[in-house]
């Protein structure tokens, strides 16, 4: 969009800068150059959607009010998603992680799987990661799966603990699956008890050092592209402490830790690259595998 356009939708280039400053001082989520298009278009929709004359009103209603702010955040973030979105994730989730983790942890009392979904948007994904442990590992309901589902935004949270799908967002979901994971109603299918009670939804600022205890399995998808290089750097870091010994890292197929300072060893299955924190003993391992199909 031109900056004429921008003008016309009562928007200036000044203002989009002051919003985009507001956002990252907030959140340290940083709108650059590449997303400058997505990032004018989505403010301008905002606009124009709760009836603001200007960016200079939005600007004042989203610094005097927690509800705007959030608004206007949730716009410039949700991403249209759904279950099982990166099919290779989850085919390494199953067939590599939870059964080295179900060895790993099998006789110990009680048997404990804790799972993070930073950044987990409308549920789709902590979901996803509900079915497929129940589905992979034997007798799942003898164990206590905890999943930690985390997002910035209080509507899309309100949306996933609602747990009603529909579409395309569960068009990926098998047959036996919607069978057995879900109830029919009157707007889409509804995620049955079993996988809600393994799922406790809570909103986080990722850039604030909240004290998470230690997880197996995080997921952050898509996510550490909104931050800037330090602070990806930081978040990055806070993963790798929080996780067990051995437990895994799983990223967007765009997300790269290559350069990084942290240690964890870089598994390859199949399109799928999975960071793994060394247990005790394993720092001799290579950092970069490539191991046979997931």
């Amino acid at each position: 969009m031109s900056e004429r356009q921008e003008r016309a939708a009562g928007l200036t280039e000044h203002e989009l800068s002051e919003i985009r400053m507001l956002i990252e001082e907030r959140t340290a989520i940083c709108f650059d150059e590449s997303r400058e298009r997505f990032f004018s278009t989505r403010v301008r929709e905002h606009l124009q959607a709760n009836n603001f004359r200007s960016g200079t009103e939005l600007l004042h209603s989203a610094r005097q009010s927690n509800v705007e702010y959030e608004s206007l955040l949730e716009r410039l973030l949700t991403q249209e998603t759904s279950f099982f979105r990166y099919p290779g994730v989850y085919a390494a989730f199953e067939k590599r992680v939870l059964p080295e983790l179900h060895v790993k942890k099998f006789w110990r009392n009680p048997r404990t799987l804790r799972v993070w979904s930073a950044g987990c948007s409308t549920g789709e994904e902590p979901y996803s990661i509900a079915i497929t442990i129940a589905d992979a590992v034997p007798y799942a309901d003898a164990w206590n799966v905890e999943i930690l589902a985390s997002d910035v935004g209080r509507n899309a949270l309100k949306h996933a603990e609602r747990g009603i799908y529909a579409g395309r967002s569960i068009a990926s979901v098998g047959k036996k699956q919607l069978a057995t994971y879900f109830t029919r109603v009157t707007d889409g299918y509804q995620v049955k008890p079993r996988l809600r009670k393994m799922v406790t939804f809570t909103q986080m600022n990722l850039a604030s050092a909240v004290y998470i205890s230690r997880m197996d399995v995080i997921f952050c998808m898509n996510v550490l592209i909104y931050f800037s290089a330090e602070h990806r750097r930081r978040l990055v870091q806070r993963f790798y402490d929080t996780l067990e010994p051995g437990g895994y890292l799983f990223l967007g197929h765009s997300e790269s830790i290559s350069n990084m300072s942290v240690k964890f060893q870089a598994i390859v299955l199949n399109d799928c690259i999975l960071y793994r924190k060394p247990a005790a003993g394993e720092l001799a391992k290579p950092e970069f595998v490539t191991e046979g199909r997931a």
